[in-house]
């Protein structure tokens, strides 16, 4: 059996010293012929009955030793990071040291550990929080949204007006040639103000059905395309039919569109409903961002290296991708910030930091308190998932199985924020009074 020693380097790097005795590295080259015998042709032989030897002399005695130390180091390995306690935050780096007579075969593991955490003071957080308080006015903002979306757009003959719907044929260009995105046919436009780009949809008030016209419209100068940004362009547009939204109105038929069994008071009881869990959602969520602020504060420990440099690389990709999204180049983006590349990694830096720092401090409360992801855990969640993207289960339990220990983990780490705002010193502030949740100094 392996055996083995640890050295700490700092407190998040360890060098570990593994022990193989010679009769476990005899047997486990012995299952490795037993393993390669069995596919490969030696005249003479039906299929892995070859002697050793024969297939020793054919083939040689390094294959046998290779296959034997792969099977053999990870399993010595992980052995050895049970026998000392320790938790890898990446791969280790591996040596085989040198062969001394008589002694057993010796790695060398360098690898980068979790850090000790000394948690303290993680129960009953001081945090202030506003009343969920839903305004009659809130429900009547809603209401009122619904009886939009449930609107009939009916053709008028007149010019057209702020509020109407417009089926436009446009074409833009940019000191005469046309620019990508700046073309459309048949396209229904509502006509409001701040539509497309300023002076767009001011330009069409007043037009009619079958009408075409030069329209001057400027890109602001902070526009996120930089290309665009600041510059004039000019569009044909002709208009093929105008439409006027007809709202039905609110009553008890209205609400039974939404619910057979209802009326006009029961669907704004509903609506109520709905915005007090949205409210208290809210609510909650900025309560857990302050109390993962405060843990991070109460708390100081090392980071492993490369769990934050592996957190900035992502935070930067992530940054990168946005910006092309945005149709922007990187270098367009850095000029726009008046930042260079290195200021903007230390930025993401910084935020991985905080990032990895809490990730291990919940991960170490979550250990404390004995907190687990349940198979029943799991499956709600597949459920949940299932009722929000419209896909039959096993399809989301697909979806996430490259990816089903981040999926595990985020099921614990949800648990562990619950677990602590529902212990956290809530006081509820009066109406109208900001909640005061400073970080202590």
């Amino acid at each position: 059996m392996s055996a083995s020693t640890v050295k700490h380097l700092d407190p998040t790097q360890v060098e570990l010293e593994i022990s193989i005795s010679r009769d476990e590295l005899d047997a486990a080259r012995e299952r490795a012929f037993r393993q390669l015998v069995r596919s490969v042709k030696i005249p003479g032989f039906r299929p892995g009955k070859a002697p050793r030897k024969i297939f020793e002399a054919q083939y040689g005695t390094e294959v046998i030793s290779e296959k034997a130390m792969d099977a053999l180091v990870p399993d010595a390995y992980m052995r050895a990071l049970r026998e000392n306690d320790l938790e890898p935050v990446d791969q280790p780096q591996m040596e085989l040291l040198p062969d001394e007579e008589g002694q057993p075969l010796r790695l060398r593991a360098t690898v980068n550990v979790r850090p000790e955490i000394a948690l303290h003071d993680y129960i009953g957080i001081e945090l202030t929080a506003p009343p969920a308080v839903v305004e009659e006015s809130d429900v009547d903002r809603s209401l009122e949204a619904l009886q939009r979306d449930s609107a009939t757009l009916v053709p008028v003959d007149r010019p057209i007006e702020f509020g109407d719907v417009a089926t436009l044929d446009y074409e833009g260009r940019i000191e005469g040639v046309a620019f990508e995105g700046g073309k459309a046919e048949n396209h229904p436009t509502e006509i409001a103000p701040g539509r497309f780009i300023p002076g767009f949809t001011e330009g069409i008030v007043g037009m009619k059905a079958g009408e075409t016209k030069e329209i001057s419209a400027a890109f602001p100068s902070d526009y996120s395309n930089r290309e665009f940004a600041g510059k004039e362009a000019r569009f044909s547009v002709t208009v093929r039919e105008v439409k006027v939204p007809e709202f039905p109105p609110l009553d008890d038929d209205f609400a039974k569109r939404f619910n057979p069994e209802s009326d006009l008071a029961g669907l704004r009881a509903d609506l109520r409903t709905r915005l007090e869990s949205s409210a208290k959602s809210r609510t909650r969520r900025a309560l857990t961002s302050v109390l993962v602020d405060r843990l991070v504060a109460k708390h100081e420990f090392p980071l492993p290296p490369s769990m934050v440099e592996r957190e900035t690389e992502s935070i930067y990709r992530e940054a990168k991708t946005y910006v092309e999204r945005a149709g922007m180049t990187w270098e367009d983006y850095l000029k726009q910030q008046d930042r260079t590349d290195d200021a903007v990694r230390t930025e993401y830096r910084n935020e991985a930091e905080r990032r990895v720092k809490t990730t291990l401090l919940l991960e170490a409360i979550a250990k404390a308190e004995k907190i687990e992801a349940t198979q029943r855990d799991v499956e709600t969640e597949i459920a949940s998932l299932s009722r929000q993207y419209g896909q039959p289960p096993q399809a989301i339990v697909e979806m996430l199985r490259p990816n089903h220990g981040s999926f595990v983990d985020g099921i614990v780490r949800s648990k562990t924020l619950d677990f602590l705002l529902d212990r956290a010193n809530i006081t509820e502030t009066p109406a109208g009074q900001e909640a005061t949740n400073t970080p202590p100094a």
